[in-house]
């Protein structure tokens, strides 16, 4: 018997009557199941689902050929859920695994990172503990095969690797590999267990007293690798504290909630949440915090959300550090997830969280979800990640923290210190070399290169080693071969910006000289001589104001060319130690948390 339609209404919304229903039959159903006395046209759930109803009827009784079943009811139900909020998600059930991994801390596999450099999976960091490090593999390492696969043919990609490395706890795959020294492949037998994902990315002292740790994400384990780095930096002399929450797009609300509570001291109020269906529910601190009293700085940016935002805004709240960095992205709604019969998922918005004094920092979806996606391009537009002076907030949504300093909701987390993203490195040299991945692979060679060189054998001794001219000529030589030289630009300014000035005027309808084109317009432009004065004029500025440029990015590219080879080398967190020195928001929160008197 053919399937019916009727499963989209049911699975998406609960509807389970059908369309060859009477009205009077319907009613009788409905009320059965939202209580009696109620009509289909007086109840505002049933009466308008009802037209979904019927659509999916009469597609299942009438249309020209099979539907696709469920390629219907999946849109159908991620249409409803984004027409709800741009946070309430539907997840098919194929993807539910991937999507959930990152949170829970854990997937099943063999335990590496990976790089792909020219159609070759190359090794970069092998999982302490892991079912890869046990048998022996080594960062560098290139897989040749994966059982019986060949694994470097034009266009593998991450998802080939995903799908044949990962798999169930016990069982086996077998990696072919080519390791830098060995004359012929080397053939591991790998068997997949729990890999576990680490949340906290690093965690180092940056002076004899200031720590550091970075947290990338709040998944299940987060709050123990938090505690655990907080012991092990008091345990080598930290005296105050930098927590670096930017690019944290958040996870779950409860581990939020343990984190924040090793800052704060007991019965401190560190979120409460409300929504239509859900009655309001706080969340106080506990004895127990683990760094209740030191100086604390937290740092933030743009990519800040949701649960990351709890923390800060609590931290903020009651005044028990400072938040340095740039205003946060303003998710303060809260999902659940609910399961759907064949293992697909729905994450559906249930209530709003509030900060201690009161802030909702959701920012405003009601003009949809492209224009609430496209609010990092409105704040790069208004010169909000350059300059504080760019951010309004409306009195309306003032609020004040426990010392009575005024803080806003409606529209994330401001810091205290504002720290602009620094686009005075962005030459086009610089952007060039990026966009062609010229730094990841040149580090990566380079890395391979000097794999087990006694002379880069710990961080120490790279550091000691380590020569940053000659590597930067190394450096300029492979951009070179890659057709890329500090010649190479986007285009000429003065060019660029005649005709940005030409377009301008002939869009001005109050503009007094007639041009019935830009070219027109600028042709007039070139023979006034006041004009070409002062264009002259700016060209000084800009020469100079790209000289800066070029040289800040030369510096900047230095830094992230070793960072890049000291990750291959070492490890992820090397990266970190190495980049602190180049990191301006961090050298500020540096500044800021010594500003802090020790309790």
């Amino acid at each position: 018997m053919k399937r019916t339609l009727v499963i989209v209404a049911m699975l998406a919304l609960g509807v389970t009557s059908v369309m060859a229903q009477s009205d009077g039959e319907k009613n009788g159903l409905i009320s059965r199941i939202f209580g009696k006395n109620k009509k289909v046209e007086d109840t505002t759930y049933s009466s308008h689902f009802r037209r979904l109803e019927q659509v999916c009827g009469y597609i299942n009784k009438y249309y020209v050929e099979e539907p696709d079943y469920l390629k219907i009811t999946e849109d159908a139900v991620s249409s409803v859920l984004t027409s709800l909020d741009p946070h309430s998600i539907y997840i098919a059930a194929k993807d539910v695994q991937r999507a959930n991994e990152g949170l829970e801390a854990n997937f099943e596999g063999v335990g590496v990172t990976f790089q792909i450099v020219s159609d070759t999976i190359s090794i970069t960091d092998v999982i302490v503990g892991g079912p890869s490090e046990k048998v022996g593999l080594l960062i560098g390492d290139k897989i040749l095969k994966i059982d019986d696969t060949v694994a470097t043919y034009k266009g593998v990609n991450n998802n080939f690797v995903f799908r044949h490395l990962r798999g169930k706890k016990g069982t086996q795959v077998m990696l072919t590999v080519k390791r830098a020294g060995a004359s012929d492949p080397i053939v591991f037998t790998i068997i997949r267990d729990k890999i576990p994902i680490n949340s906290v990315d690093t965690y180092f002292m940056l002076d004899d007293e200031v720590g550091y740790i970075r947290l990338t994400r709040f998944a299940r384990t987060s709050h123990n690798e938090v505690r655990k780095a907080i012991q092990s930096l008091k345990d080598e002399g930290m005296k105050r504290l930098v927590f670096d929450l930017r690019g944290n797009s958040g996870g779950y609300l409860d581990i939020a909630f343990y984190i924040a509570n090793e800052f704060l001291d007991a019965n401190r109020l560190i979120v409460y949440t409300e929504g239509q269906k859900s009655p309001r529910t706080d969340y106080r601190s506990r004895r127990g915090g683990s760094y209740t009293s030191g100086p604390l700085v937290v740092l933030i940016d743009e990519y800040s959300a949701s649960a990351s935002e709890i923390v800060s805004g609590a931290i903020q709240d009651w005044d028990r550090g400072v938040l340095v960095g740039r205003r946060s992205f303003g998710k303060g709604l809260v999902q659940r997830m609910y399961n759907i019969y064949d293992g697909a998922q729905i994450r559906l918005t249930t209530a709003r969280y509030y900060t201690p004094s009161g802030r909702c920092i959701q920012r405003p979806y009601s003009e949809g979800s492209d224009e609430y996606n496209n609010e990092m391009q409105r704040r790069y537009e208004h010169n909000e990640l350059v300059s504080v002076d760019s951010i309004n907030y409306p009195d309306s949504l003032k609020y004040y923290t426990a010392n009575g300093r005024v803080v806003y909701g409606g529209g994330g987390i401001m810091p205290d210190v504002f720290v602009p993203i620094d686009t005075i490195r962005l030459s086009d040299y610089f952007l060039n070399l990026r966009s062609a991945n010229v730094f990841n692979t040149f580090a990566l060679n380079w890395a391979d290169q000097h794999r087990g060189d006694s002379m880069y054998a710990t961080f120490p001794l790279f550091l000691q080693n380590y020569d940053s001219l000659a590597v930067a000529k190394e450096f300029a030589k492979y951009a070179g071969s890659k057709n890329i030289s500090h010649s190479d630009v986007k285009g000429d300014w003065v060019a660029n910006w005649l005709n940005e000035q030409a377009r301008k005027a002939v869009a001005d309808t109050t503009n007094k000289i007639h041009a019935d084109s830009y070219t027109e317009y600028l042709d007039l432009l070139l023979d006034n001589e006041s004009f070409v004065n002062n264009l002259k004029e700016k060209a000084k500025t800009e020469d100079a104001r790209s000289i800066m440029i070029n040289n800040h990015s030369e510096v900047y590219m230095g830094y992230l060319i070793k960072a890049l080879i000291a990750r291959n080398l070492l490890g992820v967190e090397y990266y970190y130690r190495v980049m602190k020195d180049e990191d301006e928001a961090l050298l500020q929160a540096i500044r800021e948390v010594k500003k802090i008197k020790l309790p």
